[in-house]
């Protein structure tokens, strides 16, 4: 269970890096409210891509060694209920996004719920094996 949690996890973050950082000033217009002028902007998507998909290998590495599932999975709770706070805050002080953006915030609230029964399995297996 934790291996599928974190390669689709991975799988559906590193599709979202590209789309934020390969080519903002074009993809990001598209999808959103957005239009992404001048250097400073493009260079912060570029930096939340970096960010993404350094998530992203650190979720492979759980997914197919396990001496990294647990700080994995721990990581993915703590990306995806920051972000849902994030959107969550965005919501009630600036009103309500895009429906893209609500979806993401529904999908962060639901893969932290994932990652907590995930990794409560993976302490139930620990303590069982120890």
């Amino acid at each position: 269970m934790a291996r599928f949690y974190l390669l689709f996890s991975a799988v559906g973050l590193f599709v979202i890096a590209l789309g934020y950082g390969v080519a903002p000033g074009a993809f990001l217009p598209k999808v959103l409210d957005l239009t992404v002028d001048g250097t400073d902007l493009t260079h912060i998507f570029r930096a939340i891509m970096g960010l993404y998909l350094g998530m992203v290998v650190l979720w492979v590495l759980g997914a197919l060694r396990p001496a990294f599932t647990r700080a994995a999975v721990a990581s993915e709770i703590v990306f995806m209920f920051g972000l849902a706070f994030g959107r969550v805050l965005s919501i009630l002080v600036d009103g309500v996004p895009s429906i893209l953006l609500v979806g993401y915030t529904a999908l962060e609230v639901a893969m932290g719920i994932w990652g907590l029964v995930v990794f409560r399995n993976l302490e139930g297996m620990t303590a069982s094996t120890a």
